[in-house]
């Protein structure tokens, strides 16, 4: 898709040229078109239609940031991706769902450069990505987080801030034995950083280990260092796995954030709840392949998610209470199911799901 189709996106200013205009130079706002009024913070309200034909698996979206086609990855004889085509819309929170072993994961590392598939191209804002490492394309403005939190536990939490910011001229050898070359970069990522700290309430840690945060401080920290690059788009990985349910709705605020500021959004999650309370738009995985896509709503209700998850004998609304309260009268009748099992404790059982909602 072309980018003169694309709607205005909000330029930067640095430097110099930061400093705001004197009072008298101020000018009226010039009148915009309707599609120049969705710029700025105006992506909360954006209702025009996110795909431009029928909601089906790899259907074409109005403004994607990226797509990918074609994209395999095995592992000997298990297809673990194979995915024909999808596009993740710009400017939107989009949840990539799927049972335990669909790809999801393997999808994030193929497409940040964390693997290599077999085949396939995907393209970041109409960059071709194949073959790109994961530090170029979280240069580009493509970053993500992981299941597993990949905090540094030995340093302090603004050390670790640190580290997720680019152009670091002390990262040179030659120029780190001269601190009056970088000195000046470091004090502008240590504002930033403090900013980002205070944003996500870890203002008070950052000079303690990040080994003492809890899991999900580690979370919020990890997501706050992934915008010391200022991202385009923010991939998160499970971001409420294992987290307490005192920090679930400041990390559910937080993601809602990033659509605010104008950050494009693609999330792993398990918990349906969530998913329908945020997520512009659904996509679903299973053995590999994406099997249906569209809005929440209608995703839930969708029988190929459905057996997806709980197999074609359970007939249930995944976004509805009752049909958790269903689901949890079948679980209770089936020890051995899938769905929750017992030695995942990392995992929310029902009764927390239901509380999300």
């Amino acid at each position: 898709m072309s980018h003169e189709a694309q709607s205005p996106r909000p330029k930067r200013r640095s430097g110099a040229h930061a400093a705001a205009p004197a009072v008298d130079d101020v000018q009226p706002a010039a009148e915009t078109s309707p599609e120049e009024s969705w710029a700025g913070n105006q992506y909360m309200v954006d209702d025009r239609p996110i795909s431009t034909d029928a909601a089906v698996p790899g259907c074409r979206k109005r403004d994607p940031i990226l797509v990918a086609s074609n994209v395999t990855r095995t592992y000997g004889g298990i297809h673990a991706v194979n995915v024909e085509h999808v596009e993740i819309p710009r400017h939107k929170i989009t949840a990539l769902i799927g049972p335990n072993g669909a790809g999801k994961t393997t999808l994030f590392n193929l497409l940040t450069g964390f693997d290599t598939p077999q085949s396939g191209e995907w393209k970041f804002e109409d960059r071709d990505l194949a073959g790109v490492s994961a530090y170029k394309v979280a240069r580009l403005g493509m970053v993500r987080t992981f299941q597993l939190t990949k905090v540094m536990g030995k340093l302090t939490v603004l050390e670790n801030m640190r580290l997720g910011a680019n152009k670091q001229p002390g990262e040179a050898l030659r120029r780190a034995l001269f601190r009056p070359l970088w000195r000046g970069r470091e004090d502008e990522i240590t504002e930033q950083a403090d900013r980002l700290l205070a944003k996500f309430k870890l203002d008070t840690k950052r000079t303690e280990y990040a080994a003492s945060l809890s899991g999900g401080q580690r979370k919020l920290l990890e997501m706050a260092r992934a915008l010391m690059v200022n991202p385009k788009l923010v991939m998160l990985d499970e971001p409420m796995a294992g987290v307490n349910p005192a920090l679930t709705q400041s990390l559910l605020d937080h993601i809602k954030n990033l659509k605010a500021e104008g950050m494009t959004v693609l999330f792993v999650e398990h918990d349906m709840h969530m998913v329908r309370h945020i997520a512009d738009w659904v996509i679903v995985m299973a053995e590999g392949k994406v099997v249906a896509e569209g809005p929440p709503g209608d995703v839930m209700k969708d029988q190929a998610v459905i057996d997806a998850y709980l197999g074609a004998h359970h007939d249930v609304d995944l976004g509805d209470s009752e049909g958790f309260e269903k689901l949890e009268a079948v679980l209770e009748k089936d020890p051995g199911s899938d769905i929750q099992p017992e030695d995942d404790l990392s995992s929310p059982t029902i009764h927390e799901r239901k509380d999300l909602a």
